[in-house]
């Protein structure tokens, strides 16, 4: 195993720990087990719920996120179900810093659910709506919150 990786399970697995002890309520996030019960730090299935007062809550959000051996210096991948309505929903990630945590990043997505950035467009569906039929978009947002029902 490379340095990094070492590097990058320790950063993993003291995150799990952490996150374990003190997490946001409603959230989940947790390594994949394998077939044989191990444990794979390196990919983490999450779930994100809508927030409050918001048109995305009452959904639970499935979200994979895949570390590669040089986290945290370089950003995870965080991916959608297929077919996910967001406007800022990308194939990759952005902007990152090494300082940023599993918590950080899944409480970041949850602000950006309800504050999307329309410069920043990934889809032109949901953009398109976003700019031109609100209600529409809302309405949208609405029924994909309850095509994921909580799954605690």
């Amino acid at each position: 195993m490379a340095s990094g990786g070492g590097i990058a399970r320790a950063r993993l697995a003291e995150e799990r720990k952490a996150w374990r002890k003190n997490h946001p309520h409603g959230f989940v996030a947790k390594p994949e087990t394998l077939p044989d019960g191990s444990v794979n730090l390196m990919v983490w299935r999450c779930i994100i719920p809508g927030k409050e007062g918001t048109d995305w809550e009452g959904g639970y959000f499935p979200l994979t996120m895949q570390f590669t051996e040089d986290y945290p210096t370089n950003a995870p991948s965080c991916k959608f179900p297929s077919g996910f309505f967001h406007i800022n929903v990308y194939d990759s990630g952005a902007a990152w810093k090494p300082s940023i945590t599993v918590r950080q990043i899944l409480i970041g997505i949850q602000e950006l659910f309800d504050d999307p950035n329309p410069n920043s467009a990934a889809q032109n569906i949901s953009y398109e709506l976003y700019r031109k039929d609100m209600e529409e978009y809302r309405k949208r947002v609405r029924q994909q919150a309850k095509k994921y029902p909580s799954a605690l």
